[in-house]
């Protein structure tokens, strides 16, 4: 096989690709062979047709079908004669291109290639360093949470009689809409729980400028004007009369911290024990939360420190990535797309974020690759059930999820995962100072 490779860029290069006269005929010979098995001549047993009579019959499609053989044969040749690793590849189409026997076969792939990246301090003797983070959980932080878990054990209680409302009571309240005295459809509530000072409004209505100082049992009337431009024809321009009916007032109280009180919160014994546990979740979850800072810092550090060109191809589809997910986010807030200028806008301003993930992604695999780190069923089993914690579904279903997007949602899982093992290993290897 000859081959000659023209530089076209920094990261693109075209690879014209000669497949030997020899080559070829050995393939449309074989290619032959295994057609006159298969089709039935008349006049012919299987297999003894002339080769003359199948090349006038069949001769495009055979010829066709070891050019789809053969062309991706010798690309792959030629990349490993060439000593690149290809992120992209472009073949002109095939359709016009012809082979002949004894004739040797000429093609002309052009390939973005990955980066070849000479990796900077990520481990002994010089390792990344990093500021110590001396944070710990505080007594206050501590306080804090059980007062979370007094209000999740709070209870409401009927408030005694004549108690005027105020903000941080709670309602019982039966709501009903009028329109020139007639009931108006749609404009029902009963029993709707209402917290005074929430400022929560209920069928479109405030509750809490009319319901100060009143009392349980107090029936008020509150007139609810609409504007011309109102959607709902019926009420557009109209007075809509609410009548509001305080069935009950509550207040919450807090259970007192005790032995008891740690009782109703689980399989606890003592006030001591609950907080006890809680501290551990706590510290537990900081010492997350202060690897993760680590590991930002490792991030930025790995970003900056090295430098090369960035395959362009790569960085289209981290952005085009990017754009989609930023649709999904904004999906029932406005327009279902947006307009060119506005695509041509997101595009700018996401496409430094999209080529720092890529440069961190190319600098992270070429690590894995030099520590030999590889991505276990283990691991891949690991991040599914992280990720099902993470987004709150069954783990089941995700694989099902990742199973329907086919080999491109399995390859896009394990290559976050090794990449997350390659900065896991940075992280392991790094120094923190004092």
């Amino acid at each position: 096989m000859k081959m000659e490779v023209t530089e076209l860029g920094p990261m693109k290069r075209a690879l014209k690709i000669e497949v030997p006269a020899d080559e070829v005929t050995q393939r449309l010979a074989r290619a032959y062979v295994d057609l006159n098995r298969q089709v039935n001549i008349p006049g012919f047993r299987p297999g003894k047709a002339p080769v003359a009579l199948l090349e006038k019959r069949y001769a495009k499609t055979v010829e066709e079908d070891v050019l789809r053989a053969l062309v991706p044969d010798f690309y792959d040749k030629a990349v490993r004669q060439a000593g690149i690793v290809p992120v992209h590849v472009e073949i002109p189409p095939l359709d016009r291109a012809k082979i002949k026997k004894d004739e040797p076969f000429t093609f002309t792939a052009t390939v973005e290639i990955r980066p070849n990246i000479e990796l900077r301090d990520y481990k002994a003797p010089n390792p990344i360093s990093l500021k110590p983070d001396k944070r710990t959980v505080t007594d206050d932080q501590l306080d804090r949470g059980l007062e979370v878990l007094r209000e999740q054990q709070a209870r409401l209680e009927a408030v005694p009689a004549g108690h005027a409302v105020v903000d941080g009571d709670y309602l019982v309240l039966d709501v009903q809409g009028t329109l020139d005295g007639a009931l108006l459809e749609g404009t029902k509530k009963e029993g709707q729980l209402h917290k005074v000072g929430s400022h929560a409004s209920v069928l479109g209505l405030e509750i809490d400028p009319h319901v100060g100082g009143k009392k349980e049992g107090d029936v008020l009337e509150v007139p609810q004007p609409y504007p011309a431009s109102h959607p709902d024809p019926r009420v557009a321009g109209k007075t809509v009369v609410f009548t509001l009916t305080i069935k009950s007032v509550k207040e919450k109280k807090l259970p007192a911290l005790d032995d008891e009180f740690a009782k109703d919160c689980g399989p606890f014994n003592s006030l001591q024990e609950i907080k006890d546990k809680l501290r551990e979740g706590m510290e537990r979850a900081l010492k997350r939360e202060i690897e993760d800072t680590y590991k930002d810092t490792i991030i930025k550090r790995l970003v900056e420190t090295h430098h090369f060109d960035l395959p362009e191809t790569l960085v289209e589809r981290e952005l085009e990535a990017i754009i989609r997910q930023h649709m999904q986010q904004q999906k029932g807030s406005g327009p279902e797309s947006p307009g060119t200028e506005d695509l041509a806008q997101l595009r700018q301003e996401h496409r430094n974020e999209a080529a720092r993930r890529v440069k961190l992604g190319l600098v992270l695999e070429t690590i894995a690759e030099k520590e030999g780190l590889k991505v276990t069923q283990e691991d891949l089993n690991a991040e599914i059930v992280r990720l099902s914690s993470d987004l709150k579904m069954p783990a089941a279903d995700l694989v099902k999820m990742i199973k329907a997007g086919g080999q491109e949602s399995i390859d896009e899982l394990r290559n976050r995962t090794l990449a997350d093992k390659a900065l896991d290993f940075v992280y392991r290897n790094a120094v923190i100072q004092g």
